[in-house]
């Protein structure tokens, strides 16, 4: 099912009645999720996602705009005619029922000619259940389940019902770090298996980039990129978005552009011909730097991270904006780094320029 929104904005009323604006926790929303894809809105807390997703399902009215579920303005249509499965972050489920009758409950309220016998809905229960393989734990109750099969009996109970959209609301929040990989990979298995459209908000840019097959980066109620994950990491629209994603973040420095050249503080790092003169924000990912004896940008070494596969280097540099530059370079390079200074050549693609007054991207 295909959405669309436009000029979908959401305002509430301030609640400091010393300033009479409302609060836009949505502003002017309009783009287009296609059918069948799995889409993660990502941004900070207080951003506006899960008002975006509570207006989708119908729980929230908009101020302003329109939404539509493929060919069809379901702007004032109530949230129980939308076809929406809805997964939150606390699970929701009925501590006194079992998993069958939690999965069943949305069932038992169909009524005229969607009614269902109780065979019938106990087969779609169960169905469901296979689907997010917990059909062997029906009769147990919810506090006899870890948080992992909580939250696959909660999507099940939206699955069961073959809703025309599914909205996840920060579902991982609540698990630990392994069950929270294991969960995702199984919310990706389900979402190709069924072909629903699927909406994730979460706050983890990790979590959104692993499964999602586009994200939509927002902050204060906008968005500010939409994309796909690598191509949203790999070309950031502004220093917003370069900062919001990448684990370790990027580094960010203070510097300028003369006759060609970018310069980090008196160092001229890399030719950035086309450029015209101008202060900027040199964004540069950890993985965008190479160990060089005679590399033009210079950093003053604090400590050396064996990671594995990976080293970490940890350094300062008077330009950048954070308190160390974190370098990933290879393990076999780490017997090479000595001394008290480093020296790092740059790789261009891995290295963004922002304008240092708007902050958008430099091409």
């Amino acid at each position: 099912m295909k959405i669309v929104f436009e000029n979908l904005t959401k305002k509430f009323p301030n609640r400091n009645k010393k300033i009479k604006e409302d609060v836009i926790a949505v502003n002017n929303f309009t783009f287009e999720i296609p059918d069948g894809r799995l889409i993660g809105l990502l941004g900070p807390s207080g951003c506006g996602k899960s008002t975006a997703l509570n207006l989708i399902s119908g729980l929230l009215k908009p101020s302003s705009g329109k939404i539509y579920f493929g060919d069809d303005d379901v702007t004032n249509l109530p949230a129980e005619y939308r076809g929406v499965g809805l997964v939150f972050q606390n699970y929701a489920l009925y501590p006194h029922l079992t998993v069958l009758e939690n999965i069943r409950f949305p069932l038992e309220n169909l009524k005229g000619r969607d009614k269902l016998s109780k065979e019938e809905m106990n087969a779609r229960a169960l169905e469901a259940a296979r689907l997010v393989q917990i059909d062997g734990l029906m009769d147990r109750k919810p506090s006899e389940m870890s948080g992992g099969q909580q939250q696959r009996v909660a999507i099940a109970r939206a699955l069961v019902k073959t809703p025309r959209v599914l909205l996840l609301d920060e579902p991982l929040s609540n698990l630990d770090a392994r069950l929270r990989l294991q969960t995702r990979e199984e919310i990706s298995r389900i979402q190709k298996q069924t072909g629903i459209t699927t909406i994730f908000v979460t706050h983890d840019q990790e979590e959104a980039m692993s499964i999602s097959d586009e994200i939509v980066v927002m902050k204060d109620g906008s968005v500010h990129q939409m994309g796909r994950p690598q191509e949203v990491y790999n070309n950031p629209q502004n220093l917003f978005v370069a900062k919001f994603l990448g684990t370790p973040p990027i580094n960010v420095f203070e510097g300028r552009v003369e006759g060609g050249d970018l310069y980090i503080g008196g160092e001229a790092v890399l030719s950035v011909p086309g450029v015209e003169d101008r202060r900027v924000y040199v964004g540069i990912r950890p993985e965008g730097f190479l160990l060089r004896e005679d590399g033009p940008l210079s950093c003053h070494l604090l400590r050396v991270e064996v990671m594995g596969r990976d080293v970490s280097i940890v350094s300062t540099h008077d330009c950048c904006q954070a308190p160390t530059v974190r370098s990933i370079i290879s393990s076999d390079e780490e017997d090479r780094v000595t001394g008290g200074i480093v020296h790092f050549a740059l790789k261009p693609h891995k290295v963004h320029l922002f304008d240092f007054d708007t902050e958008e991207r430099v091409y």
